[in-house]
C-alpha cells in the first residue's frame, strides 16, 4: 500500500465527513492530512468495510503527536478520508511498538 501513496495527488473532503469528524471526534481535516506525511505510518486493508469500494485504515500521528486512526479510500489518486478519531489504547500500543522498531534501526 505504501507505494500507492507515492502517486497520490491530494485530498478530497466530503462536507459531511469533515463536520462529523470535527463534531464527533474533534479531528480537523488538516490533522488528517498531516498524518500521511509523518513516520511511522501503519496502513492496512479495511476488509470489513470494503464491500462497495476498497478502503484502508491508517495509524499515524500529527505534528503535535496526536495519534489518529483514519479510514480512507483512494479515488483517482486522491485520498478521501471517511472517518478519523483518536487511537484506542490497543491501537496506540501497536503504533508505539512500531515507533520502537524505527528508533532501534
Amino acid at each position: 500500500m505504501k507505494n500507492n501513496l507515492d502517486d497520490i495527488k491530494g485530498f478530497q473532503w466530503d462536507k459531511e465527513n469533515i463536520e462529523k469528524n470535527r463534531q464527533k471526534h474533534k479531528v480537523l481535516n488538516s490533522e488528517c492530512e498531516l498524518v500521511f506525511f509523518n513516520e511511522p505510518l501503519i496502513i492496512a486493508d479495511d476488509v470489513k468495510h470494503s464491500q462497495k469500494e476498497k478502503r484502508w485504515f491508517v495509524l499515524g500521528r500529527t505534528e503535535l503527536d496526536r495519534k489518529l486512526f483514519i479510514v480512507f479510500t483512494i479515488r483517482n489518486k486522491i485520498i478521501r478520508v471517511i472517518s478519523a478519531r483518536d487511537m484506542t489504547k490497543r491501537e496506540r500500543k501497536i503504533y508505539n511498538e512500531e515507533i520502537k522498531k524505527h528508533t532501534e534501526i
